[in-house]
């Protein structure tokens, strides 16, 4: 798919729609036939997603209900393309009025008018969070396959809000505790205090961003397409995507550059399996590029929502200084919110990874098949010449036996 609405190679989807429009929808290709696929558990990521959760997030009343219309039957994939279709069903398009013609700070209006001409400005149209959900339906696909055939598991959670950050281990990550706090945080006291700063911006008619950060567990190693769309490079893209993302990094990322070669690197032990690990990991599970098995662990750097209640001084499409204020329903901090979406783009990489990589094995494999029958069409060969030599022997051992035949065979031939 040729296109800036569409994502991924082997493993692909495009969507459509807008905030404000009467449905959004993506359409998935790709996936092969007789892949039993779990609709409640589409569901139960879109939930995680969606608007209303808490008090922390919008309070817009969106049931997010997937729709899937084509590409499914009997609960499995029939490999022809997916269509999951969402309904919009809270807009108040009427909140946005008064603000039509206002330039909205930290927003997509001004840089959309710049390319198009033209802006949905009804909840940002197409540039919305909103559309996030589609990734999520078709990351939720993807974590199922990654699950069931790969024994991939991705888990993401927030590991900071303002300066409020978790020291949870990655090692003891549980994914109950973080889904049994608004905030998805990796542990209960860190949640408390996120949820009180985020609250805190709120009632000043403000907001906060934070860090998500997404661990990927039993990764096989080799995933990686140097050089132009290495794994890390494509995790970046991926995340990147999300509209409030700002900064990506994997492993120690940018503290990296506090430490010494000899403290980042990762040496190398030999397991009681015969296979290689690494005694850290500094490098987040990627090294040149390409996955070495070791857990892949990414953070992304989420900005504070601009819908904001606080006044502020900005300029109207005439670059005259208003008043402005945002009304209607939004998020204070969506962190929260992220994480799925964040998991969704973390799984869509690597299935089309493992996918790609699948490719590579099959054609090695079919190379492997030809050079081996090509030993044997040469095996067959000398086989074939060593027999003849022997026969050659044979005849001559045989002759040399019986010097009389040749003398008996000669008078026959005269008297015929």
């Amino acid at each position: 798919m040729n296109s800036a609405n569409a994502f991924g190679t082997m493993y692909s989807f495009i969507t459509f729609g807008e905030s404000h429009g009467p449905y959004i929808g993506v359409v998935i290709d790709g996936i092969k036939p007789n892949i039993p696929i779990d609709t409640e558990a589409i569901q139960r990521d879109l939930d995680r997603r969606k608007p209303g959760q808490s008090s922390v997030t919008t309070p817009r009343n969106e049931p997010d209900q997937a729709q899937i219309i084509s590409g499914v039957y009997n609960g499995k994939t029939t490999g022809t393309p997916i269509c999951i279709l969402i309904k919009n069903q809270d807009q108040r398009s009427k909140d946005y009025s008064d603000i039509a013609e206002i330039l909205r700070p930290g927003h997509a209006s001004h840089t959309y008018l710049q390319k198009y001409g033209v802006f949905d400005y009804r909840g940002g149209g197409r540039a919305s969070g909103r559309e996030t959900a589609l990734r999520v339906a078709a990351g939720a696909i993807a974590k199922q396959i990654l699950q069931q055939q790969h024994g991939v598991k991705i888990i993401g959670y927030t590991r900071q809000v303002g300066s409020v950050r978790s020291e949870v281990s990655t090692d003891a990550i549980d994914s109950e505790v973080i889904e049994s706090n608004i905030v998805r945080a990796p542990d209960q006291e860190s949640a408390e205090k996120m949820i009180a700063l985020i609250h805190e911006a709120q009632a000043d008619g403000d907001s906060v961003g934070g860090i998500v950060e997404v661990v990927v567990k039993g990764c096989p190693p080799g995933l990686g397409e140097p050089i132009y769309h290495k794994l890390d490079a494509d995790l970046a893209h991926a995340l990147m995507t999300i509209g409030a993302v700002k900064g990506f990094e994997v492993g120690n990322g940018f503290g990296s550059v506090l430490l010494r070669g000899s403290q980042n690197n990762d040496p190398y032990y030999k397991d009681e399996h015969g296979r290689f690990r690494t005694l850290t990991n500094n490098a987040g599970g990627i090294l040149g590029g390409i996955s070495n098995g070791e857990d892949i662990i990414v953070r992304i750097a989420v900005k504070p929502p601009s819908s904001i209640t606080k006044p502020v001084k900005t300029a109207n499409r005439n670059g005259e200084m208003v008043d402005f204020k945002v009304e209607g329903r939004h998020d204070p901090c969506i962190c929260p919110r992220v994480v799925p979406v964040a998991e969704a783009m973390v799984a869509l990489v690597l299935l089309d990874h493992v996918m790609l990589q699948d490719r590579i094995a099959t054609s090695s494999s079919e190379e492997r098949i030809r050079q081996k029958l090509a030993v044997l069409d040469t095996e067959m060969q000398l086989l074939q010449m060593q027999r003849t030599l022997y026969e050659q022997e044979l005849t001559v051992m045989q002759q040399q036996a019986h010097p009389c035949n040749d003398t008996v065979l000669h008078g026959i031939r005269q008297t015929e």
